[in-house]
This record gives structure tokens, C-alpha cells and sequence, in this order.
């Protein structure tokens, strides 16, 4: 009745059903260094160095002694690393403590806890120039967004 001995691939924290998009994740671990573009359909955690492009329709985690220097394009961000460049948000970026962001910053939501560097150029809600899920699903429109971000920061070319 109370306890079933079937297997259930529901997660046991929240009670929904386990999906391949919401069980899986990525991570890029300390130590490993790479350059170019990394595209992911699902969750990605930096723990490493990334130059060069991320794009996530999931949620980007850099973790504290990750570091990206480059272009961001994800739904959600969390920020305990360091990352140098135009980062796009979906929906909520949160800044935790240990953060250190410089460059541009496009978000819905933006949570920036006390101790964190943040010293960006922010456009926030709906007034917001970029739609990363409309941008996600193409890449000439990404490329369009990113340097339009660029020009109106000479700064980051």
C-alpha cells in the first residue's frame, strides 16, 4: 500500500517523473581546458576554462573554479566562477558570492548576492533586446544578437 517494491523512475526530491532532458546533465570538470563553441540540450556545469561560445537551453552553472571567457547564450544561469563576455539569460541569472562577471548582461531575472564582482552592462525584463529561446533555434540570429550586444560595447570586440 505504503511502499511498493516497483521501480519508479520518478525523482525521489520532487516526485515528477524522471525524463532523459531532466536527468541528464553536462559538466565540464576542473582541470580541463577547451576552446570553440559547445552547444547543449541539457544542464552543463563549468567547473573548467571554456573560451569561446556556450550555448544552453537548459541551465548554465559555473561553478568556482570554472571560468568562461567568451559568449553565454542559456534559460538560467547560476555564477559562482568567473566569466568575461556577453552572456545572454532567458530567464533568471543568479550571481552567487564568489562571482566575478565583467562585460554584458542580458536577463529577465537577475539575483546578485553581497561579495560577488558584477561589473557588466545589464538590460533586464521584458525591455530586454535578445530572446535567447527564439535565439537558440538559430544561429544566424544568435550571431546577430551577439554582435549587436558587441557594437553597442566596443569594448568586447
Amino acid at each position: 500500500m505504503f511502499g511498493s517494491s516497483k521501480n519508479d523512475s520518478r525523482n525521489k526530491s520532487t516526485g515528477v517523473p524522471a525524463t532523459p532532458s531532466t536527468a541528464s546533465s553536462n559538466s565540464l570538470v576542473q582541470g580541463t581546458q577547451m576552446e570553440g563553441t559547445l552547444q547543449a540540450d541539457n544542464d552543463i556545469r563549468i567547473d573548467g576554462t571554456l573560451k569561446g561560445t556556450l550555448i544552453c537551453k537548459g541551465k548554465v552553472i559555473i561553478g568556482p573554479t570554472g571560468f568562461i571567457t567568451g559568449d553565454i547564450q542559456c534559460e538560467n544561469a547560476v555564477i559562482e566562477g568567473r566569466f568575461e563576455g556577453v552572456l545572454l539569460v532567458g530567464d533568471v541569472l543568479h550571481v552567487k558570492e564568489t562571482a566575478e562577471i565583467s562585460g554584458d548582461v542580458s536577463t529577465q531575472k537577475l539575483v546578485v548576492q553581497p561579495g560577488s564582482i558584477f561589473n557588466v552592462k545589464c538590460k533586464m525584463g521584458n525591455g530586454t533586446t535578445t530572446s535567447p529561446k527564439r535565439v537558440l533555434l538559430d544561429d544566424e540570429e544568435e550571431e546577430v544578437e551577439l554582435d549587436a550586444l558587441r557594437q553597442t560595447n566596443p569594448a568586447m570586440s
